[in-house]
């Protein structure tokens, strides 16, 4: 399954100019900040908003194409907004039931036995929607349009109205029903946390336009257009925890090329994590030292060496083991030169911080 999108519009002085194939599973973060355009993108794969210069093909089968566009209703997808668009009068039961008499039996995907276990929300089913906390109404949307049986999901910032405490209860959720149902989902959020602990793939749109697209490790690796997750540029790395030393409430995780100790998650070994690593808390060193307070050295290959923002400052993208994992360094003009760093030289990488993100 893929998705071949391509849509040029103007929008009130605002214009989306996209050209863009994303894979048909795991998911799809479009990343940007406020009025990139990743929400008009959004709405058009969604035939919300009426773009005439516009393709839009799921799986084969075209949506729009040029004038000729498909309703919105008669798309497979499901959609869930930053508010929760629930029947205030209604029960919870009644609300899925809405979403599961959309779809003819024969065409269900999603169970209702499974989309109420995947979001945890069988004990609110007698209870009116506006008495829940805003978490709970959005398991209960993000539930509703699984029971449509969508071929793709569609969702613009789920968590945004959430405060923090609410957030991190909700993301569990988000996680399990991302890895365990074969459903496209394209997720719109300018948040950093979100994206680097969901996102298999990601779109970074500046002023409606894709800047970079690809695989989340491989776009979080350019040296030559590096994207900020936050406050820094890094990289998102995928492995398992390997071992737990509770004496000193550390985990060692194992991903592709090495591993690396980190902050004892209370994940059970043998659970896949995500592990996050600035360029800021990377170091090189040309011999490994023992000598030290860090936790962390990797014997890495120097692979490209670009301008940073300001003139003094250098970034490095350096391979690990192999080459299929990735990491980026930051340091001075000054220290490159006394390394005399150069690309395909070796060097030991000494890795201040890693924040274990889920």
């Amino acid at each position: 399954m893929s998705l071949d999108l391509r849509f040029r519009q103007d929008f009130s002085g605002f214009t989306l100019d996209v050209d863009l194939q994303l894979p048909g599973r795991g998911v799809t973060a479009l990343f940007g900040p406020s009025g990139c355009g990743k929400s008009t993108l959004l709405r058009c794969i969604a035939g919300l908003n009426a773009a005439r210069q516009g393709r839009c093909v799921v799986n084969g089968e075209v949506w729009q194409d040029g004038a000729n566009t498909l309703p919105t209703h008669r798309r497979p997808l499901g959609y869930v907004f930053q508010e929760p668009q629930l029947f205030a009068h209604l029960s919870v039961r009644a609300n899925l039931q809405y979403g599961r008499g959309r779809t003819a039996g024969t065409a269900q995907q999603v169970d209702w036995d499974r989309a109420i276990e995947l979001l945890g929300i069988g004990h609110l089913l007698e209870r009116r929607t506006a008495a829940l906390s805003g978490g709970e109404r959005q398991r209960i949307a993000i539930a509703r349009a699984l029971l449509t049986s969508p071929r793709l999901l569609l969702m613009d910032e789920p968590l945004a109205a959430l405060d923090l405490a609410r957030k991190n209860e909700f993301m569990p959720y988000l996680e399990r029903l991302t890895r365990e149902l074969d459903i496209p989902v394209v997720y719109v959020s300018h948040a950093p946390d979100e994206v680097a602990r969901l996102a298999d793939h990601i779109v970074a749109m500046e002023a409606g336009r894709v800047v970079a697209a690809g695989p989340l490790a491989e776009v979080l690796a350019r040296v030559d257009l590096p994207i900020r997750l936050g406050e820094d540029a890094g990289v998102v790395l995928e492995g398992v925890v390997v071992e737990r030393d509770l004496q000193w409430h550390l985990s060692r995780v194992a991903f592709p090329g090495g591993c690396l100790w980190v902050r004892d998650g209370g994940q059970a070994q043998g659970t896949t994590v995500r592990i996050r690593i600035l360029a800021r808390d990377v170091s090189l060193a040309l011999s490994p030292s023992a000598d030290t307070s860090l936790l962390n050295s990797l014997p890495v290959v120097v692979d490209q060496i670009a301008d940073e923002s300001h003139p003094a400052l250098a970034l490095c993208r350096l391979k690990v083991g192999s080459g299929s994992s990735s990491l980026l360094s930051r340091l001075t003009r000054r220290s490159a030169a006394a390394l005399n760093l150069r690309p395909g030289q070796a060097v030991w990488a000494q890795i201040k911080a890693v924040a274990l993100i889920g």
